[in-house]
């Protein structure tokens, strides 16, 4: 399928090279000019095949709403958006309904990945009507990673951005457990390798995972 992509930095350059790799067709818009395939969201949208799914994947706040803003001015009914930055969940509801009253559709996407997705394949917890997110099925199938977990229709508008929110919290807060972890294990004449032990943790133990992986 088409799909215009809006953000091409460290996460959105990666999806945009992992949905080609999948067959689809990608025109990315960035400010950049070195980055982007065309130069303007007006060419963005006319490059594509109506109904059309664009995906926004600019920092939350002023700079999402901004690019929606114009969308709305640029799309048509039966069109599709697709917030995957990290918008605070209510500004997505605020966004669906301006969005509808234009007859365009709108889903939320928190993504999980980081710059590894492009191996090893993004999380993706979305929010919207099934109607929507249906359109934009292929897309989420061709960023996940393999097998059956990585993606979740959490609910309706808002569910894909707060299930990430309190994704991000258990993340802190296993980063943070770790943290104490090490500085204990260094507190103690008795151990002299802390990152051995940290090692040896990797496999077999109840709190291997891959922030674990990394801080090793």
């Amino acid at each position: 399928m088409e799909l215009g992509l809006v953000g091409l930095g460290k996460m959105g350059g990666n999806m945009r090279e992992r949905i080609r790799r999948a067959g689809h067709t990608v025109i990315g818009y960035d400010r950049n000019a070195d980055l982007a395939d065309v130069h303007s969201l007006k060419e963005l949208v006319d490059g594509l095949t109506g109904p059309r799914v664009v995906w926004v994947m600019v920092p939350a706040g002023a700079a999402t709403q901004s690019t929606i803003d114009e969308l709305a001015e640029l799309l048509e009914p039966g069109d599709v958006v697709v917030d995957g930055g990290n918008s605070r969940w209510t500004d997505d509801e605020k966004h669906a309904e301006e969005l509808k009253a234009k007859g365009i559709g709108f889903v939320d996407a928190g993504v999980s990945g980081g710059v590894w997705g492009l191996q090893n394949g993004y999380a993706l917890m979305v929010g919207g009507e099934a109607e929507h997110i249906g359109r934009v099925q292929p897309i989420f199938d061709a960023l996940k990673p393999e097998g059956d977990a990585g993606f979740v229709h959490a609910g309706k508008v808002g569910a894909g951005h707060f299930s990430k929110m309190v994704h991000n919290g258990i993340e802190y807060a296993m980063m943070q457990a770790y943290a104490e972890g090490w500085e204990l294990l260094e507190a103690v004449d008795s151990v002299t390798d802390v990152r051995e032990v940290f090692r040896s943790w990797q496999q077999g133990t109840v709190i291997r995972s891959w922030l674990l992986d990394l801080a090793v």
